[in-house]
Formats: structure tokens, C-alpha cells, sequence
């Protein structure tokens, strides 16, 4: 039986696969310069309820169209990824607001509006979908059945979304020489080195359960697994379990996770670091950090600065490192550089006492010249180091939005280097639901001046003032 909008609707589209945006791309524009509005349309995927011999056909092409069509790359893109969500209206919304776009060109920068949070939420999930299948597709070797034959490796996997084709490019480069097949309830991709070809969906049990090579990789992970990063809640939030029957390591988890307390107590009995999961509050946090010894600048016996502010900001404002006034203070941001944070903040109507600030490396990092002492960046290896703390302050406060003072901040968060100059001003979406925002550290400013300083005291100002913004949208 049709469905309602189906029965209503002047003209059906039937797409040929339910992931074909560029097929959508051409009718949706044939139906804008037809002025056919959304109400008229219905879009049907293959295999879904639909008369299609009720409606009438699509019209042709007008010589003269009623109205042009216009789209931003940024709805392009946007539209592409949701294209391939399992939502059956996804198609209709991708219409309905290339429709409303015609009339309201920015209509995408309205965050309140309830299409184009649809339209973020479905991509959202899109790029997460596609996330989880470059991480946890895990190919299993096929040995060959006569000489000369060449070795197959096999994966099964279950996307949420119709990403199978979409995401055939990133195993041809990754896997360029080997010759694999990946199986799916939603499609099968095949690669022989050379050609790519689609196949049809599959079952579980048209893989194989394992190979003798996956004995041998549960004893190296068995052996580098670190209790003291274990984080139960976490590894399934990014690893959920539909996911472990995949994975070889998955059969000795459980025993390892049970073991783990043990044998987290006995490094911390010898001195090593008190890591993840274990301090429940930001005191507890604060208390850890002095005796960490975990990296070269925590064994200068310095003093450790924990972070300060509400436990339960919304905004959470990480900087590099404490300098020598915070550490002499015991307090984040109070020298120079934090003095000029606060008059930026103030003046982009941001209040400190209601944000919660921190820094990536909790120690100062130092050289003596003379008896001054002198700053020092801190290595890739002492951040992600000290990385364990800054999450664990992000799971007791939880902020809605962070906010990156430079590029050390920038990668104490994201786990990677990233350019200040391509970041900054613009979201990025973290893992637990939250929002990255990166900027300059306001240190970058002091070492700056005439028209130079002019300019990026201007950037950082605008920086801070879309993050008031994005807090008062998130608020409302």
C-alpha cells in the first residue's frame, strides 16, 4: 500500500539505489526549475511501499526554467553525506530545504531551524557510521585453494547506513595491494588489486570466524594492553559491542578488563601514573597531578596546576601549559597572557568565572638562564601524555563547547596537529557530543605588535565572539 505523502503526491521519483544522491542531484533539479513544490514530490527507495503508476511523470526539462536552481557547496556537501542515512524521509528533507533555499540563500546558518538540524544530525551520523567501518573492518586471510592462486582476505561488516559504496575509495587506498572482499547486509565490495566491483548483500556466515594469524595478535594486544588507560564506558561509547564480534582481540576483553584494577593498583604502588577512568572529581584530579612523574616535565618537580571554574561548565578553555606565574600561583591563567585572555573575554562578553580553564600539560616546562626561567614548548610526546588528564577533566565537567588556546591545546584534544590558521573559526564535533573551537594563545598575541598585533587581536576577538554566540544558540 502507498503511504499517505505517496497517495498525495503529484509525481513519484523512484531512485534506483537508496544511496544514489547524484540521481536525486538531477531530478531535484529538474523539479525546482519545474517549480513543482515539496508537497508534490514523493521520492521512493528501491524496495519501498509507493504507487508509482498513480502519479504522473516528471516533466521535461522547461526551455525557458521558471526559476534557476541555487546551492551552496556547503549543502552539497552536507546533502551527500545525509543522502546515505537509513532515514526513508531523508530524501524529501534534502528537497524540502534546496525548495527554501531558493527564496533564503543563508538559510543553512539558521541553527534553529528544525530542517537544517535534521539535515546536521543526519550527517552527524553519517560520518560516524563511516568512522566505525574504517576503524573496526577487520579482514581475515583466506588461504588459497590451488597453486598459484592468490591469497583472499575477507571482512564482515554492519554499517548502520548505506556507506558501503561511499567508503569503497578509502580501502582501495589502504589495501591497494592486497585482494579483499568486504561483506555487508547492505552490499559487498570486492577488490583484486585492479578493478572494483559491487556485489549483491550478504550473511555472516558468508565470512570467515578467523585465521591463524589472529592467535598471534591476541598475544601482542593481551601484552601492550594498559589498565591504567582502561575506560569501560568510553571504549564502548567509541567501540560499541555489535562491533566486537568482529575484532579478534574481543574474546580476551572481558578477562583483561577484570584484571585490570589489580593490576592498575600495582603501578600505582610503584610510582607510576594514576590513569584513566580512576579520579571521580576535579579534587581528586587535582590531588593526582602532583605526584604524577609520567613525563619529563612532571619529574623537574615543579609545582602542578590543576584547572579552575565551575564543575559543571558549559565552556571549557584549555591553554598550552601553566607559565611561571601560574605555577608560582598555583593557578591557570593568571600571568600575562591570562590577563590578556581576560580583557578579550570580557570584551567578546564571555565570563571567566563561568567557564572552567585548564591547560594541556599540567607542569611548566622550562630551561634556566641564568635564574630566570625561560619557557619551553612542550613536546607531541609530553602532551599526549598528560592527554589522560585533560579527558578526565572533561568527563567530570562535560562542557558543551571547547575552546583550543593553540595549536599544543588543539592537540591534547584532538590527538593530532591541526593549523591554526585552517581550524579556527568553525566547529568541530568531538566524539562525546561536544564542540571544538580552536584559536590562537593569547601568548601569540604579546609577541606581536603594530598592525600585526592589530590584526590578530581583531581574529581573536571574532574566535571568542562565535563561541558566545554558539553558547547563547546551544542555550536557547
Amino acid at each position: 500500500m502507498p503511504t499517505p505523502a505517496a497517495a498525495r503526491a503529484r509525481y513519484a521519483v523512484a531512485l534506483p539505489r537508496p544511496d544514489d544522491f547524484a540521481f536525486w542531484r538531477d531530478r531535484a533539479r529538474l523539479l525546482i526549475q519545474c517549480a513543482i513544490p515539496p508537497e508534490d514530490v514523493s521520492w521512493i527507495e528501491p524496495g519501498a511501499p509507493g504507487d508509482l503508476f498513480a502519479a504522473q511523470a516528471l516533466p521535461p526539462a522547461p526551455p525557458a526554467p521558471v526559476r534557476e536552481v541555487r546551492a551552496s557547496r556547503r549543502f552539497l556537501q552536507l546533502a551527500g553525506n545525509a543522502a546515505l542515512h537509513s532515514d526513508p524521509a531523508r530524501f524529501a528533507l534534502l528537497y524540502r530545504l534546496l525548495w527554501r533555499m531558493q527564496e533564503h540563500d543563508r538559510l543553512l546558518e539558521d541553527k534553529a531551524d528544525s530542517d537544517v538540524r535534521q539535515l546536521a544530525e543526519l550527517d552527524k551520523a553519517v560520518r560516524r557510521d563511516s568512522h566505525k567501518m574504517h576503524a573496526f573492518v577487520r579482514f581475515r586471510r583466506i588461504a588459497p585453494r590451488e597453486a598459484g592462486e592468490r591469497e583472499r582476505y575477507v571482512a564482515w561488516f554492519e554499517p548502520d547506513h548505506h556507506i558501503v559504496r561511499a567508503n569503497a575509495g578509502f580501502f582501495q587506498r589502504r589495501f591497494a595491494g592486497m585482494a579483499w572482499s568486504i561483506l555487508t547486509p547492505r552490499g559487498s565490495l570486492h577488490w583484486d588489486g585492479e578493478t572494483l566491483v559491487e556485489g549483491p548483500p550478504a550473511q555472516r556466515g558468508d565470512a570467515p570466524s578467523g585465521d591463524a594469524m589472529e592467535d598471534l595478535w591476541r598475544t601482542y594486544y593481551a601484552s601492550i594492553f594498559n589498565p591504567a588507560r582502561l575506560k569501560t564506558r568510553a571504549m564502548t561509547s567509541e567501540m560499541p559491542r555489535k562491533y566486537w564480534k568482529n575484532l579478534p582481540e574481543a574474546s580476551i576483553i572481558p578477562d583483561l578488563v577484570a584484571g585490570a584494577q589489580a593490576r592498575e593498583a600495582q603501578m600505582i604502588a610503584s610510582g607510576g601514573p594514576a590513569f584513566e577512568g580512576r579520579p571521580r572529581s576535579l579534587d581528586a584530579i587535582g590531588a593526582a597531578i602532583e605526584g604524577c612523574r609520567a613525563c619529563p616535565i612532571g619529574c623537574q618537580d615543579g609545582r602542578a596546576v590543576r584547572g579552575e571554574g565551575p564543575g559543571a561548565a558549559r565552556l571549557m578553555i584549555v591553554g598550552e601549559q601553566p607559565g611561571d606565574c601560574e605555577e608560582r600561583a598555583g593557578r591557570p591563567f593568571v600571568g600575562p597572557a591570562g590577563q590578556l585572555l581576560d580583557r578579550h573575554m570580557a570584551s567578546a562578553g564571555l565570563s571567566r568565572e563561568r567557564a572552567y580553564l585548564t591547560n594541556a600539560v599540567k607542569h611548566f616546562k622550562h630551561t634556566l638562564r641564568g635564574k630566570r626561567r625561560i619557557h619551553q614548548t612542550p613536546g607531541a610526546k609530553e602532551i599526549d601524555t598528560c592527554r589522560w588528564w585533560l579527558e578526565a577533566e572533561r568527563d567530570v565537567v562535560k562542557p558543551r563547547l571547547v575552546l583550543a588556546l593553540g595549536a599544543s591545546a588543539a592537540r591534547a584534544i584532538l590527538g593530532r596537529t591541526v593549523s591554526i590558521v585552517r581550524a579556527r573559526g568553525a566547529p568541530i564535533d568531538l566524539d562525546d557530543g561536544s564542540e571544538l573551537w580552536i584559536t590562537a594563545h593569547p601568548s601569540y598575541l604579546l609577541r606581536l605588535d603594530g598592525a600585526a598585533a592589530r590584526e590578530q587581536a581583531a581574529l581573536f576577538d571574532r574566535d571568542l565572539s562565535a563561541v558566545r554566540r554558539r553558547l547563547g544558540e546551544i542555550a536557547a
